[in-house]
């Protein structure tokens, strides 16, 4: 909705989520009456996508920072901070150096959207460095401040800062610790920081125990110190942000001000009856309270739904997502894994349809290219028309539900046949094999339920529908991974599967069941 709602400012509230899909580590600035915000992307390229927003609700993905990983890096894309300085974009990024080590690193840019400068590592410790961001001293001096590792190893978690150059590119200078985990609720770690300046004071907002397990229990803390170098105090009432029945493990929050001088932090958080989806992106408002600390809302946990920043109310469709591959290419916000780019030329898209074809290394595997949409609900149904005619022989076109290459699970078409299989931890079986429909294209379903549970469905036509594989369903492990909607190739070298759009309705459990049982 581009313009404001009749409504009043006052009556118009927006419900979290409000970057539905796997973003954790959400970092978000203000450029004008424009929010870009970006996140992790872990073993996911195009790394760090880069969304935008003009009222902090309503986001669409504008690109990535990279299309490429960096050369001296091969994984743990994770925790980018961007910021904006005199007419130039900084993302402050993790990522792990070729011989294993955990670094934090700089790209720069003149738009937000791209071409990024790749600078290289900043640091990297032995115990690995994480969670950057750059923030400025009282005298204007600019500062990185991350965390160095040592959670995994049972070791402190200190936060460290050090100068930058002006250009913000290089450290100089001594490093100098602000805080590190000491009270009970940090548990094993503190990580995260975000630096604010409010009322003559730095405010760190910053995250502490378990973030991603099934027994998460993360929540957010604040600390405070009249200089940016310390002496810290933390807040007594801490966690200032925590989890209820809705949303669960909250925190990695940046803080951000709209024009009229309100400040949001934007954070991500598990939802508790869709935890497949990922960490998802929530915001509040941050108030300034008793004794100048700040609170996030009066419960301190998350809102299920507040007053709209900017009076516009959020945007809702029948559909998830939908591609007809009718763009020059591929529309933002397609994912594939960082260490397996498929290859199907320069362009992959053209005149309506879809070609994947994986590298040559992963070329007899059925997912050898995957393709995939993030998923931003627990119950949906998923579509895609395969074109069979001219594969080679052994050569599967398919449509899955892909946590990773270890894990996932999906319907693929080729040779004749229909076959439906699973993955779990690395371990490949084929779970059912039926005759593929007497019809030069094929239509391929998927319908999850819960998020976890699946079941696959065959078509001439696409009216009428045949399952395949088990009526309850098929479960995809584990928990912690954040399911994806992908389109597969492979089975043969040389293989290539050509598809005709993508379309994801959401469905609700009931539904969703019903037309599992039913499909025929």
């Amino acid at each position: 909705m581009e313009g404001r709602s009749e409504l009043s400012v006052a009556n118009v509230s927006y419900t979290n989520h409000v970057l539905a899909g796997n973003y954790p580590d959400p970092s978000v600035i203000r450029v004008g009456k424009d929010y870009w915000a970006t996140s992790t992307s872990s073993g996911w390229a195009p790394q760090f996508p880069i969304l935008h927003s003009r009222d902090l609700v309503n986001w669409t993905v504008a690109g990535s920072v990279f299309q490429q990983r960096p050369a001296w890096s091969d994984g743990n894309y994770w925790a980018p901070e961007i910021s904006h300085y005199r007419g130039r974009y900084l993302v402050y990024y993790v990522a792990r150096k070729l011989d294993g080590g955990r670094c934090v690193a700089v790209a720069s840019a003149r738009q937000p959207t791209a071409p990024y400068q790749d600078h290289g590592p900043l640091v990297c410790q032995k115990l690995g460095s994480i969670d950057p961001m750059a923030v400025r001293d009282e005298h204007g001096w600019p500062h990185l401040v991350w965390k160095r590792g040592g959670n995994v190893h049972n070791l402190p978690t200190p936060i460290l800062a050090q100068k930058l150059t002006r250009n913000g590119l290089k450290l100089v200078g001594e490093r100098t610790e602000l805080i590190r985990n000491d009270t009970s609720w940090e548990a094993k770690v503190v990580e995260a920081p975000f630096i604010t300046r409010q009322g003559g004071w730095f405010y760190m907002f910053y995250s502490g125990d378990d973030c991603c397990s099934m027994q998460c229990n993360y929540a957010l803390g604040v600390a405070r110190s009249p200089y940016l170098l310390g002496p810290w105090e933390k807040n007594p009432a801490n966690p200032i942000l925590k989890g209820d029945d809705q949303w669960i493990c909250p925190g990695h929050g940046s803080v951000v001000s709209d024009e009229d001088g309100r400040d949001y932090l934007m954070y991500h958080a598990f939802s508790k009856n869709a935890a497949y989806v990922g960490r998802q992106a929530l915001i509040d408002e941050v108030s300034w309270g008793v004794e100048q600390w700040p609170m996030i809302n009066v419960s301190s946990t998350p809102s299920g739904h507040a007053q709209s920043p900017h009076g516009i109310e959020a945007q809702n469709a029948e559909f998830l997502f939908t591609d007809d591959f009718n763009s020059p290419g591929l529309t933002p916000g397609w994912q594939w894994p960082q260490a397996n780019q498929p290859s199907a030329g320069l362009n992959p898209v053209r005149n309506g349809w879809l070609s994947l074809a994986p590298a040559n290394a992963h070329a007899l595997d059925v997912a050898g290219a995957v393709m995939a949409r993030a998923t931003t609900a627990a119950d949906y149904v998923v579509t895609t028309v395969a074109d069979t005619r001219g594969m080679k022989p052994g050569a599967l076109a398919g449509l899955a539900a892909f946590g990773d290459g270890y894990n996932a699970l999906g319907i693929a078409a080729g040779d004749g046949k229909i076959i439906v299989w699973r993955r779990e931890n690395g371990l490949h079986k084929t779970v059912a094999i039926v005759p593929a429909p007497n019809a030069p294209l094929v239509h391929l379903r998927m319908i999850a339920s819960g998020g976890y549970r699946f079941r696959f469905a065959v078509s001439a036509d696409g009216r009428e529908w045949h399952n395949v594989g088990k009526k309850k369903g098929v479960d995809l492990p584990p928990w912690g991974h954040s399911v994806r909607v992908a389109l597969t190739s492979g089975g043969a070298k040389g293989a290539v599967a050509r598809f005709d759009g993508l379309r994801m309705v959401s469905s609700q459990p009931a539904a969703a069941n019903t037309a599992m049982l039913a499909g025929n």
